[in-house]
């Protein structure tokens, strides 16, 4: 497995490709921006610091991930074939091989985004690639999302440029607005923000008691839907609603 420096993914593309979307932020700034951010008081604590139990989440982190040496065949039905790889904090606790294994079957599954017509999807180890899963202590979280003027308050998740950001809590405990195991979770949090990677944007409840659009903000109430991890259902139909800004 290789490690890499989260400054050095920054200055590799994820931080230059969402100055494109944010205004043309100077590169070095950047950079010296998120490491004031990981120097911060809290993030200066050892990885895990902020255990209080055997089922607490570690808050900060060191900056550094490892990448995960699992590779996939490709999956989808699409001709447009999205490479990605997955990367995972150290001191998380994740074990880097298994989340890029049980990503790759989320993107994998029937109901997932292969199956619109659009896109197909390869885990990778190495080599180029279209996005990074990065999964992240929620202090790493608040620094990299932050970086892109995206307030995350150590709970939530996001898709900043060309990187795919997973708070461990949410990875770990998912969410009280969500019915089912933290597997299912996992599934929504990564339809939810490849969906951003691919160009969704926000969607909302197309009624009582249907399904929750996967690209709906779930987390912050299913306004009468029920909760959903999968933007098709079994028979392939897409379970969207109404957009929102």
């Amino acid at each position: 497995m290789g490690r890499t420096w989260l400054a050095c993914v920054v200055a590799g593309g994820v931080l230059l490709s969402c100055g494109s979307a944010y205004g043309h932020w100077r590169h070095s700034k950047t950079v010296r921006a998120l490491a004031r951010c990981l120097r911060s008081p809290d993030a200066a604590s050892l990885a895990g610091g902020g255990v209080r139990g055997a089922a607490a989440v570690p808050e900060v982190g060191p900056g550094t991930f490892v990448t995960a040496a699992a590779e996939g065949r490709v999956v989808g039905t699409g001709a447009r074939l999205r490479r990605y790889q997955v990367q995972v904090e150290d001191g998380s606790g994740v074990v880097a091989d298994a989340a890029a294994r049980e990503i790759a079957g989320i993107l994998g599954d029937p109901r997932g985004w292969g199956s619109d017509g659009v896109d197909s999807f390869r885990l990778v180890a190495s080599g180029p690639r279209d996005f990074v899963v990065k999964i992240a202590t929620p202090h790493t979280v608040d620094c990299l999302c932050g970086s892109a003027g995206l307030d995350t308050h150590g709970e939530v998740n996001c898709s900043v440029g060309r990187t795919v950001v997973v708070n461990l809590r949410r990875w770990l405990l998912g969410s009280p607005e969500f019915d089912g195991p933290v597997e299912e979770y996992r599934a929504l949090i990564i339809n939810h923000e490849v969906g951003h990677r691919i160009g969704h944007g926000h969607e909302t409840c197309p009624g009582t008691g249907r399904p929750a659009p996967v690209m709906m903000q779930q987390i912050k109430g299913l306004k009468g839907c029920v909760a959903n991890a999968w933007p098709f259902d079994a028979d392939g139909r897409y379970l969207g609603g109404p957009h929102v800004s």
